[in-house]
């Protein structure tokens, strides 16, 4: 159990893995995740499910490299174990009501990955699904024919215009909008400040959204309070309430400056990390050996 099946360098910054866990293949609704520990020592993250596939018993996780916790993951090789992977969390995205209607998933950045499974589930339920994926640059672009599989039409746009349009997702959406494009539903899922943009955005068209609060979230079960946030002037936890919130009722402002608390701490984690990989590397090769 807990064993990787299937490994896959995605760009420079992510890596996707398919982990033996056939329990929570079997029960894991896309919106959901799963907290996993790398070794005893390890400390608990929470990670969003990115798929499953329940004749292997599999979940698949994409994740950013970013801090320690998902540095050493990402040099795990298949074959190996990680030490928990507990799931599913969360309460489900309810989608179910939307089979026949128009919806624009967006996805930034590492966000794309959890914007997937929503689009795959409202496309099998026949909804019509505009997918708009936004990166920095053509290099980190990540599933792209996956997610052309799944909508009716896919736009990708990138800040530096090497791949597709060149600005911004909230650029694509309010010229489908202006063009007359009506939506029952705007999904965003990214960084908290590209969700911020399309709340304002979608606000004044009186188009509901639907944002994920899964980048604030830390221990998972709503005891660390980390993920705390105001919700339509109530407090809520994105790990027990959510992840999934009406994204006019969040504050935006209070989140974002919760969650750059960590950062400091997660630049440490990293350059340690970085430290500890190159005493690994053999000088003739340039690998680096695992312990």
């Amino acid at each position: 159990m807990n064993r990787i099946v299937s490994r896959e360098v995605l760009n420079s910054e992510t890596v996707m893995l398919d982990i033996e866990a056939p329990a929570i293949a079997r029960k894991a609704l896309p919106g959901q995740f799963i907290i996993f520990r790398v070794d005893e020592l390890g400390e608990r993250i929470p990670l969003t499910v990115a798929g499953t596939d329940t004749e292997k018993g599999t979940v698949r996780i994409i994740f950013q490299m970013v801090g320690k916790s998902t540095m050493q993951l990402g040099r795990k090789q298949v074959g190996e174990t990680i030490a928990s992977f507990v799931g599913p969390l969360g309460r489900p995205s309810e989608l179910d009501h939307l089979a026949g209607k128009n919806v624009a998933v967006i996805g930034g950045g590492l966000g794309t990955a959890i914007a997937y499974p929503q689009a795959t589930y409202l496309h099998k339920i026949g909804a019509h699904v505009d997918f708009i994926a936004g990166f920095r640059t053509k290099d980190l672009i990540i599933l792209e024919d996956e997610m052309r599989a799944v909508s009716d039409n896919l736009y990708v746009a990138t800040d530096d215009g090497s791949n597709g349009k060149k600005g911004f997702v909230t650029d694509v959406l309010k010229e489908l909008i202006d063009a007359g494009k009506h939506y029952d539903l705007v999904i965003a899922i990214g960084p908290l400040v590209m969700m911020r943009a399309v709340a304002n955005l979608t606000k004044p068209y009186d188009i509901d959204t639907l944002v994920s609060m899964n980048t604030i979230m830390v221990d998972g079960t709503g005891m660390c309070g980390c993920c705390r946030l105001t919700v339509g002037g109530e407090i809520k936890f994105s790990c027990v309430d959510g992840p999934d919130f009406d994204a006019h009722q969040v504050d935006f402002d209070e989140a974002i400056r919760r969650s750059k608390a960590y950062l400091k701490q997660e630049a440490y984690d990293r350059e340690r990390e970085k430290e500890k990989e190159e005493s690994h590397r053999c000088r003739l090769t340039g690998e680096v050996r695992h312990e």
